[in-house]
């Protein structure tokens, strides 16, 4: 974050206030020598960021795939070194696959969402209190978005407790913050779930997949394509978690009163 000197208008004339400005950060990661991708972000946890959105493309599947990774913060570039060295094909990340899989919405993902996301199938339980409670949670404490106006931001949880908490432009990014903690630190996810301040797009919901986590909180909306997704891989979408009210989009048997 950073301070900005702004004109404000106060009902009646103009004055000249601080203002807390969210930074928008370039970041290119170069693996094996070779550019793979330029994002934008919030410069901290960046090593989290990128270990997390390797692992969501399907370039690593654990923290032991990577020999090295250093991150460059004044040019803006992280650098990350493979223990199995690979050539990248473009169209291996940027084309769709349609492949002959259970599900129809499964048509849109990208071939290295085929690789990588996850049919969650375990019997997990949360109580609606509970839901209430990690989304009252999350969003006091979210004092950086309470500053800025500007950012996202998610948290782990178990059923009655957040773990960690990540704050981000980039919707995506937080989700790949709080999945490269989780490989750093080997968190296990099969008993966790993820609470999120923004709409649970197909995006948002395979990056939630690849996590392995089955459970998703949100205060905004679903779409049509992330409640299908949701039904193929097992994950129970709920979103409008608002005050004393929420909607059950997908697997619903998970959530008790």
């Amino acid at each position: 974050m950073e301070s900005r000197k702004i004109r404000k208008f106060n009902g009646h004339t103009f004055e000249e206030v601080d203002d807390v400005i969210a930074i928008e950060y370039p970041l290119t990661i170069v693996v094996d020598g070779e550019e793979f991708a330029t994002m934008v972000c919030t410069p901290d946890h960046l090593d989290e960021l990128v270990i997390g959105f390797l692992a969501s493309e399907g370039v690593i599947r654990l923290i032991e795939d990577i020999e090295a990774l250093s991150i460059d913060e004044d040019r803006g570039f992280a650098y990350v070194e493979l223990v199995q060295k690979q050539t990248f094909s473009k169209d291996f990340y940027s084309k769709r696959f349609i492949g002959a899989c259970c599900g129809k919405s499964r048509q849109f993902y990208l071939h290295n969402d085929v690789k990588t996301a996850k049919t969650f199938m375990k019997n997990i339980e949360v109580s609606v209190s509970h839901c209430f409670a990690l989304m009252k949670k999350m969003q006091e404490e979210s004092t950086d978005f309470q500053l800025t106006g500007g950012l996202h931001n998610g948290s782990l949880c178990t059923n009655n407790q957040i773990l960690l908490s990540r704050s981000d432009i980039g919707r995506h990014n937080v989700l790949d913050k709080i999945h490269g903690y989780c490989l750093k630190n080997k968190v296990s996810i099969t008993d966790k779930m993820i609470a999120f301040s923004g709409r649970i797009s197909s995006e948002v919901l395979l990056k939630v997949s690849k996590i392995g986590v089955g459970i998703i909180l949100s205060k905004s909306a679903p779409t049509t394509l992330a409640i299908n997704l949701a039904n193929d891989l097992g994950i129970t979408a709920i979103g409008f978690v608002r005050g004393q009210s929420l909607n059950v989009y997908s697997h619903p048997e998970r959530i008790v009163l």
